[in-house]
């Protein structure tokens, strides 16, 4: 195991340090090794999805009188894999939200990310139909808490029961989608992880008593209003002997899978080093 991650490491050292000498070769990377993270860049997420060899679908998962357009990716593997749904940010489902559920799948899990959005967009479409990042603001922020939770379990039944899939879920958010991770384990009692990115956790003790999975956070140091509630979060999960493991990423700021440029070079080594741990985390906790 201390020979793979060395090997990991090795590749991520080697993959980024090229992309950093040399930005302009930076599309040459589309592909790289599922246990690293590629660089960031809306134009060059949707040339990465578009070119992946995995099979992709738009799915609608219906429920009730609700329909959520949701991107399914699946893997190229012989056995059945297990489903990790992935929460985007407050920016809605955009291609770098893609090209992360593309990046699950090339490491062997069958990932699908619902456009929470889905109806509550212009002329009834979801985030594709905004037009600015202000709109889609506070169309997620309008968003009754139930209809997410409604949303996140019918996304996670359907991908479970897919033919191709082993009935294991693991659920993935970013920001504003790493709180929802939190309150999605509090509220599905059937979830083997979560991985919060960036995310506040639950305000209550109540409800973080009510979380059955282990869940791993990654964090910006330099992002004092999401890591400063790492801490009691901490506290509270240890109190009722739940699974918390927090990495805190020293210079790191908020977003740092995704805005890997600046901040002298804290966010593009935090994104080094938190892909190869969600990798290994999903191995240890869904095997």
């Amino acid at each position: 195991m201390k020979k793979a991650l060395a090997a990991v490491a090795a590749l991520l050292l080697a993959s980024f340090s090229a992309y950093a000498q040399d930005a302009s070769n930076t599309h040459a990377h589309h592909l790289m090794e599922s246990n690293t993270f590629d660089p960031p860049g809306q134009d060059w997420a949707k040339a990465r999805v578009d070119k992946s060899p995995r099979h992709q679908e738009w799915v609608d998962v219906k429920y009730g009188a609700r329909v959520v357009k949701s991107f399914l990716v699946f893997p190229e593997v012989k056995n059945k894999a297990t489903a990790v749904v992935v929460i985007h940010e407050i920016f809605g489902l955009t291609d770098w939200v893609r090209s992360v559920a593309d990046q699950l799948a090339e490491a062997g899990y069958i990932a699908i990310a619902p456009d929470l959005l889905s109806g509550a967009g212009p002329d009834g479409g979801g985030s594709g139909a905004f037009t600015d990042r202000s709109g889609i603001g506070q169309a997620i922020r309008a968003l009754p808490p139930d209809q997410i939770t409604g949303d996140l379990n019918a996304v996670a039944d359907y991908v479970t029961k897919l033919p191709a899939a082993n009935s294991k879920l693991a659920v993935m958010g970013f920001c504003y989608g790493g709180g929802q991770t939190f309150r999605f384990a509090t509220n599905r009692t059937k979830l083997d992880a979560a991985l919060a990115f960036y995310g506040a956790g639950p305000d209550s003790a109540e409800a973080i008593a009510k979380i059955k999975a282990p869940v791993y956070g990654f964090y910006g140091g330099d992002d004092a209003r999401v890591t400063a509630t790492v801490a009691p979060t901490e506290r509270q999960m240890k109190e009722f002997g739940k699974e918390f493991t927090p990495h805190i990423f020293d210079g790191a700021g908020h977003g740092f899978l995704r805005q890997q440029s600046g901040r002298d070079g804290a966010n593009l080594k935090a994104a080094q080093q938190a892909w190869p741990e969600t990798v290994s985390f999903l191995k240890k906790n869904l095997q």
